[in-house]
């Protein structure tokens, strides 16, 4: 049996099945990139929640994992050398699970490439860009009375949303007909940006036909539909 002893996230939350990759994260949308790739994957995994309510993601056992304090983040009894892995950084993790099961990642080193761009294309704009959105729409940012800043990404995050459908035109998927990693790392974002962040109508989501057909899609998938729940909300 795999002994995880000598991490300190262990105490605080402890495995019951060791011998299974560990997962510390909350539903979010660079949360459920990982727990979407485990289902799809099909790899064990024990999952725990990092409940910002408690501010757990400050906890010392936590910092031990990801000195940046942010979710999500694995511990991998299975590590590349048979040792244990810890990696924190949901675009980090996305990569070492395809390329732990061979899975949602092309082996030509081409497309591979082209993969990684859509990667990174999410990891430096849609996700900052749309994270704040979110604060100046719907968090504290909306009572600031000079909306330039909102305004300043609302217009970013329709541009890049016109830059996704405009890819996705002919296309089932980011890299055409093979879903990968690149969709499970952009359409969270997506997901979040017209629904929990209510931004749709303020970036004219409906221009964008393209990324509304891949989105739905996307959310039909069972292993999705699963993953966008784990770890359970105590």
């Amino acid at each position: 049996m795999s002994d995880l002893s000598a991490f300190a996230i262990t105490r605080k939350w402890p495995t019951q099945h060791p011998e299974r990759l560990q997962l510390y994260s909350l539903p979010t949308p660079n949360g459920v990139k990982v727990s979407i790739m485990l289902e799809e994957t099909g790899l064990t995994y024990e999952p725990h929640l990092v409940s910002f309510d408690s501010n757990d993601q400050f906890s010392p056992e936590f910092l031990s994992l990801n000195p940046n304090n942010k979710i999500p983040a694995i511990l991998d009894p299975n590590g590349p050398s048979g040792e244990p892995l810890a990696l924190f950084e949901s675009g980090a993790i996305l990569l070492y699970l395809a390329e732990k099961t061979g899975q949602l990642l092309a082996r030509d080193p081409a497309r591979r490439y082209q993969t990684l761009q859509w990667l990174m294309f999410q990891m430096g704009g849609i996700g900052p860009m749309f994270g704040q959105l979110g604060f100046f729409h719907k968090f504290a940012g909306r009572d600031y009375a000079d909306k330039r800043p909102r305004d300043r990404y609302v217009a970013e995050s329709a541009r890049l949303l016109g830059v996704l459908d405009q890819h996705l035109q002919d296309r089932d998927w980011m890299m055409g007909q093979d879903y990968s990693i690149a969709d499970i790392a952009l359409f969270p974002w997506v997901r979040n940006l017209v629904g929990f962040y209510e931004a749709g109508e303020l970036v004219q989501f409906e221009r964008f036909a393209n990324v509304r057909r891949v989105l739905d899609a996307f959310l039909a998938r069972p292993a999705v539909q699963r993953g966008l729940s784990i770890p359970a909300r105590g």
